[in-house]
């Protein structure tokens, strides 16, 4: 069974930065794609950035230069750096990721910025 597990959300300042982890229950380097999304309250769930297996890395303009994506693949934990992050950054994180024509999605995890 494939598994994305979100962990690394809490409460922080405006201004601050968090890391979240996404660790996956197969090599990082058998999935096509590994993306983070984020649902606010009321909100659709969006993009917020992606890592293809070639390393070719995407962004929403909305955290362009505030948010960096990378990968361990000795680990198999995908990471998302935030910083200077904003209150309207706050909601859940979601971990996807795609492998063998299948999507996969974490069971989220809170990030909350207070202003």
């Amino acid at each position: 069974q494939v598994q994305l597990v979100e962990s690394g959300g809490g409460l922080v300042q405006a201004g601050g930065s968090l890391r979240l982890s996404c660790t996956t229950s197969r090599s990082t380097t058998s999935f096509n794609d590994i993306d983070w999304y984020r649902q606010a309250p009321g909100k659709q769930r969006e993009f917020v950035a992606g890592l293809s297996s070639g390393s070719s890395t995407s962004y929403a303009d909305s955290v362009k230069a505030r948010f960096t994506i990378s990968r361990d693949d000795a680990k198999n934990t995908v990471y998302l750096q935030m910083n200077s992050l904003k209150a309207e950054d706050t909601g859940v994180y979601y971990c996807y990721g795609m492998r063998a024509g299948s999507a996969y999605w974490g069971q989220g995890t809170q990030v909350t910025v207070s202003s």
